[in-house]
């Protein structure tokens, strides 16, 4: 089965992929490869859930009262220009 099919395709299941992997880690009953294939799974889990949490991010919107007392739509994150690391 290739990466590409077995990937995560929207936050909830990545987390629970992340989460699943991180228990399964913990309980030490794995043995040393199956625990690389769990920590890569659980890696490529975190990646989709930063890359999915970071499209988000911009996405968001506030709505902010303006000096005239009207009110505009500015995006949360107008003022921050930091990239999540790869």
């Amino acid at each position: 089965m290739s990466k590409e099919s077995t990937d995560p395709k929207n936050f909830e299941d990545a987390l629970a992929l992340l989460e699943d992997s991180v228990a399964r880690l913990e309980t030490g009953s794995s043995t040393l490869e199956e625990s690389l294939q769990i920590f890569e799974q659980g890696i490529s889990a975190s990646q989709v859930c930063s890359k999915i949490l970071n499209q988000t991010r911009k996405r968001v919107q506030v709505l902010v009262d303006n000096t005239e007392g009207e009110f505009e739509l500015e995006f949360l994150d107008n003022d921050l220009d930091v990239d999540p690391p790869t």
